[in-house]
């Protein structure tokens, strides 16, 4: 029999991780951490974080760099990998559809199952529901149940139309919560881009989510006050959670008042949130409802302050009237750098990019939101700490959506028992490079981790690795 002295040495020493990230500042937004430390990672999950040196089958050494949690962006179109890879080189780890959702939650879930870089999720969404239960478009609701987003193709023919009775509330109340039940995170309610939505239908949705006890993310009905005190009111009234998307985009000129509204509402008790991009352009279709007729009063911008996606080139009334009807997606300078900053600096405003499909001439916040706001407004405007930045990327919004989605209390925070979602960066280089004329990558992204997979690893993307898993919520479970 071995003697037990000569077993103690393998007995005592130090368990083996699958992948160890050494000598790095870590930084936990959740309990406040700020030390250096060794971050163990076995299984996908983050098993140790020691103040001494761990072994590992493979090791980072991040000396000099900060350690994250994963950056969680919860306002993200760009629901592919082509966006993906520019999202993860921005330090993202799970980009959600929440603003509009999607047409069938359980076809976009099975449309990116074993083949996403990053974790992914979406709400049902009640602009393309509703277009789906009126009579006149009934055979769009079989395409719908089918189709993984579609926005643009099912909402857009209801988008004038109202609901007329009683029916088809029910038929909608149906139809949401069937995309509940598939996995959907929520409510997506965009309904500047359908006009036709009556106040009425708007608060019995408000009505729906709070017997649900799922939140609403909305993109409010204007850019004017009334539009927050509408969706603000409806939250007061029915109890229902409520996210207010792009803050900025939405309020223009009149943040200040709007920011005082989500402030005083949240200080009463009401579940609001809200959320801002770090640019002074916005981005949507030239078709959409937004292009109306008065669309330069409403915005306050005219034809050059719109930039068509595909050339880069600014617009003029008759490139506008050329354009508009064959559709396409443009950028909207419309915004003032320090209403930017005012949003960044409130304490309740998160960051989140709205995001669009991949486009090389996409706008810049679809590839570099993350690293301008550590970049930018932390590290050169100092309109944040580093710790308070890193916040309103991971632990705030993984706590918007936790409720909902019991896989994010282990997103958005380093500890033991935490998914491995990681992103380890340099604080003194990094930046967004992306232009308002071509997307390319941030650069100061060192390494970002999935499930405790490495998908960018020196500042390259790993190939032949998928290791992004679904969001779901838990609706009816």
């Amino acid at each position: 029999m071995t003697p037990l002295i000569l077993l103690l040495p393998f007995l005592l020493q130090a368990p083996s991780y699958d992948l160890v990230i050494a000598n790095g500042r870590v930084m936990d937004p959740e309990s406040g951490l700020d030390s250096v430390r060794h971050i163990g990672i076995r299984a996908g999950r983050i098993e140790a974080i020691s103040a001494r040196p761990l072994t590992g089958k493979s090791v980072i050494n991040a000396t000099g760099k900060v350690v994250a949690p994963g950056f969680i962006d919860i306002h993200a179109h760009g629901q592919s990998n082509e966006a993906n890879e520019y999202q993860m080189h921005d330090g993202v780890t799970t980009a959600l559809e929440l603003e509009v959702g999607v047409a069938s939650v359980a076809a976009y879930l099975k449309e990116r199952a074993n083949n996403a870089w990053i974790n992914y999720g979406a709400t049902a969404s009640h602009g393309i529901t509703r277009t789906t239960v009126m009579p006149q478009f009934a055979a769009l609701e079989a395409k719908a149940r089918t189709t993984p987003l579609g926005w643009n193709e099912l909402m857009s023919p209801g988008r004038y139309e109202p609901l007329r009775t009683p029916e088809e509330i029910t038929r909608l109340a149906a139809g949401l919560e069937r995309g509940l039940r598939e996995g959907g995170l929520g409510i997506g309610m965009a309904h500047q881009y359908y006009p036709g939505a009556s106040r009425e239908e708007i608060l019995r949705v408000f009505e729906m989510a709070a017997r649900w006890k799922v939140p609403i993310y909305t993109h409010v009905r204007s850019m004017e006050v009334e539009a927050m005190q509408e969706v603000i009111a409806n939250a007061a009234a029915t109890g229902a959670s409520l996210h207010i998307v792009h803050v900025n985009s939405m309020s223009l000129g009149a943040l200040p008042v709007v920011l005082d509204l989500i402030g005083g509402a949240r200080k009463r008790g009401l579940d609001i949130t809200t959320e801002a991009y770090p640019y002074t352009a916005a981005s949507t279709h030239l078709e959409s409802t937004i292009f109306d007729e008065g669309w330069q009063k409403r915005l306050g911008i005219s034809y050059g302050d719109v930039q068509w996606e595909k050339t880069g080139e600014r617009l003029t009334a008759e490139t506008f009237a050329r354009y508009r009807p064959q559709g396409g997606t443009v950028i909207m300078h419309l915004m003032k750098p320090e209403w930017i900053a005012r949003a960044m600096a409130s304490p309740f405003v998160m960051v989140a990019s709205d995001g669009m499909p991949y486009a090389p001439g996409a706008h810049p916040r679809s590839a570099g939101t993350f690293s301008r706001v550590l970049g930018l407004y932390v590290r050169e405007e100092k309109v944040l700490t580093l710790m308070q930045g890193l916040a309103k990327m991971t632990i705030d919004p993984a706590r918007r959506v936790e409720a909902v989605a019991p896989a994010m209390k282990r997103k958005g925070r380093l500890k033991v028992g935490a998914d491995a979602d990681i992103t380890v960066f340099d604080a003194a280089t990094i930046r967004d490079t992306a232009t308002f004329e071509k997307l390319s990558f941030s650069t100061g992204i060192a390494h970002v981790l999935v499930n405790g997979v490495t998908v960018v690893r020196d500042g390259a993307t790993v190939p032949g690795v998928k290791p992004g898993q679904a969001i779901l919520g838990n609706y009816g479970r």
